[in-house]
């Protein structure tokens, strides 16, 4: 009998014979309780490709060891199935880059042992990211291929703290989207006014309740039937509250969600207003006790710390959006969704698409590109825009991230305003949508050209 670590939960299902489509998830995946019989902690995760003209194509992600590949029982004694979960691009290869986001807020007794435990690990990987530790928990974006990303994920769930982790995964088709590893203590998870260590996260009870994806489709429904996320009054029951910036907000949002009037989350300041009268907080007037407060961001972080702050404000009916926005397009597509999904990466934007492929009809896409559209504006000449992506000012000194067309772009240089051409500290305009890098590359540059 082969030893394999042998994976099993909520929310996915195995590959068996009587279950042949597989997975219902498309690409990413939410283990309950992992349990592993490993005596091989060389094993990693195994890529199994299926065959084109099977009844479900693309890629089988299994985390078995090579000695033990096939899709029944294991074997060991300790579970049912082998679990396993699929993505739905069918030509993609162990050296093909992806992005993986999880965070988790859980009891770190001595986070700084914590970092240098996982520094020591990656020792090797082809890493990049944002991986940050405290006493709270972690909060994490990485790239790498897809070998050396998926081994970390292993490795991370044999410890107990994150086997029910919800590992979000997506493409990254030009290599990394992060320049560098930064792995490392920060006091607080996600940047917010006077930090969040004294807040209680670790307190799933003073949390919203999350919605599943389909839960959250169904309540969306309900809002935008009776209308009531048009106008923002008192009387209202529901409230579906985008907690993430605003520019976040001018690529794409759910149905009847306002705009929010933020442009950096650690300023939120939603339903903590002293006085009543707020046109800019839609939570200003409403009854903490009768009105339910759907709230939304791009993986969940941001909701759970900002949920957690209403519930001691004293709002009762709070929910959440599982995984966040993400999660929500892979599970069920752009519906009552318009636009792209901003991503704090190199590669900016994500259309719907690069979450559920199957489901990307022609006249899907066309009828996403009508909306994209019919709201997103060139912030200088208020044009419509059918291109999704944000790009910074060329003056350094601004920085601003803004949309913007591309005769803008040419007669402005790059630029977000006539002032900003003028900057001493100015950067060349590039092509397309590429990120610029440190200024030190661009004084160099101009050193050399005096």
């Amino acid at each position: 009998m082969k030893d394999c670590p042998v994976v099993f939960g909520t929310g996915v299902r195995d590959l068996s014979p009587s279950n042949p489509a597989g997975s219902s998830l498309p690409f990413s995946t939410f283990f309950t309780a992992a349990t592993t019989c490993i005596k091989n902690p060389a094993s990693v995760p195994v890529v199994v490709r299926k065959k084109k003209n099977s009844e479900s194509s693309g890629l089988l992600l299994s985390f078995f060891t090579r000695e033990c590949r096939q899709r029944q029982s294991c074997g060991c004694g300790l579970g049912p199935k082998l679990i396993s979960f699929e993505c739905n691009w069918e030509d993609y290869e162990d050296h093909d880059f992806i992005v993986v986001n999880f965070y988790r807020f859980v009891s770190i007794e001595d986070p700084e042992e914590e970092v240098a435990k996982h520094l020591s690990f990656l020792q090797g990987l082809d890493i990049h990211g944002r991986i940050y530790l405290n006493e709270q928990g972690i909060n994490a974006q990485y790239s790498g291929p897809l070998r050396d990303a998926l081994a970390y994920v292993k490795w991370l769930r044999k410890d107990h703290r994150f086997s029910d982790v919800l590992f979000q995964i997506s493409p990254s088709l030009s290599g990394h989207a992060f320049p560098r590893l930064k792995l490392r203590y920060k006091p607080s998870l996600v940047q917010l006014e006077g930090g969040i260590s004294h807040i209680p996260l670790l307190d799933p009870l003073m949390r919203a309740t999350p919605l599943t994806p389909s839960e959250w489709k169904l309540r969306l429904e309900e809002v935008n039937k009776s209308d009531v996320a048009s106008t923002w009054n008192s009387n209202r029951s529901f409230i579906l509250l985008d907690v993430r910036n605003g520019y976040e907000w001018d690529i794409g949002h759910f149905h009847g969600a306002q705009r929010p009037n933020v442009e950096c989350f650690r300023s939120t300041s939603f339903g903590l207003s002293q006085s009543e009268v707020n046109i800019s907080d839609p939570l200003a007037c409403v009854d903490k006790e009768k009105t339910d407060v759907l709230m939304y961001c791009t993986g969940g972080i941001r909701c759970d710390i900002y949920s957690t702050i209403l519930r001691q404000w004293g709002f009762k009916n709070l929910y959440t959006l599982k995984g966040g926005v993400s999660h929500y397009l892979e599970n069920e597509g752009p519906v009552e969704w318009v636009g792209n999904l901003f991503v704090f990466d190199s590669r900016l934007s994500l259309p719907p698409s690069a979450y559920k492929p199957e489901d990307m009809t022609e006249a899907i896409r066309v009828q996403e590109l009508s909306e994209n559209s019919s709201f997103a504006r060139c912030y200088i000449c208020s044009s419509q825009l059918s291109e999704l992506k944000h790009r910074n000012c060329a003056n350094i000194d601004c920085n601003l991230l803004y949309l913007c067309c591309t005769d803008c772009v040419n007669d402005l240089r790059g630029c977000c305003s006539l002032r900003c051409t003028y900057a001493t500290r100015r950067r060349p305009l590039l092509p397309g949508h590429q990120r610029y890098k440190k200024w030190h590359h661009y004084r160099d540059l101009n050193l050399k050209s005096i």
